[in-house]
């Protein structure tokens, strides 16, 4: 997979040193020569260039990338990228970062934006997962199927706890994912049972949430 990114600072170097180390193909882009730190990520392809310009997206051949990574610290920056790599070069994926909450309204599919990324949600959802019990925490948006990555740590009294997986009556469009229990992640196969303490990862649309929660932790959401 061939993956562009729009900015090379910390972030960008980040994402790009995880990408390269899966197989994949990137290309960083910065228009500040002080970001051109190519030692850093020697293996990723290196663009002196501004990417919210189309001809510097036209050098860096943006058609042939799977996916587009708008990493800058300027949302605005983000956000025409996002739009010109999805308009102008039809890339199927696009991924942005928002620096600041109070714009993540904007980062739509109107602006070319598939995946958004915004760091404060996430470090609270993370913060939200690890000290409760019994509430439902979303963890990921995704954009494209109006679907949530969300996690619920079964309480005691769950009327699940000691039930096989198959047993659970799972709403419409819910789908289990994972199972963390004890530092061990495991599948959801029909025959296991579920313990109290389980984490469970599970794939939702929003309108299921609350009911997800209520069969789950009845007793904290009545």
């Amino acid at each position: 997979m061939r993956v562009a990114i729009a900015g090379a600072g910390a972030v960008g170097r980040s994402v790009a040193q995880e990408l390269l180390a899966n197989g994949h193909e990137v290309l960083l882009v910065d228009k500040d020569p002080r970001a051109m730190r190519s030692k850093a990520v020697p293996k990723a392809e290196w663009l002196l260039a501004d990417a919210c310009e189309l001809s510097s997206l036209e050098e860096a051949g943006l058609q042939r990338c799977h996916v587009v990574v708008a990493a800058s610290g300027d949302d605005k920056v983000n956000l025409v990228v996002s739009l010109l790599a999805k308009t102008e070069f039809a890339v199927p994926r696009t991924v942005a970062r928002v620096n600041h909450p109070a714009n993540e309204w904007l980062f739509t599919e109107a602006w070319g934006v598939d995946v958004l990324v915004s760091t404060p949600r996430l470090m609270a959802a993370l913060v939200e997962e690890a000290v409760t019990v019994g509430d439902l925490v979303r963890l990921f948006t995704f954009r494209q199927s109006a679907a949530n990555l969300v996690e619920i740590t079964l309480p005691d009294d769950s009327p699940y706890v000691g039930k096989l997986i198959r047993d659970v009556a799972w709403p419409l469009d819910v789908v289990l994912v994972a199972i963390l229990r004890d530092s061990t992640i495991l599948t959801p196969e029909p025959d296991r049972s579920l313990e109290s303490g389980d984490e469970l990862l599970l794939v939702a649309h929003e309108e299921h949430e609350a009911e997800i929660a209520h069969l789950l932790a009845p007793n904290e959401h009545p």
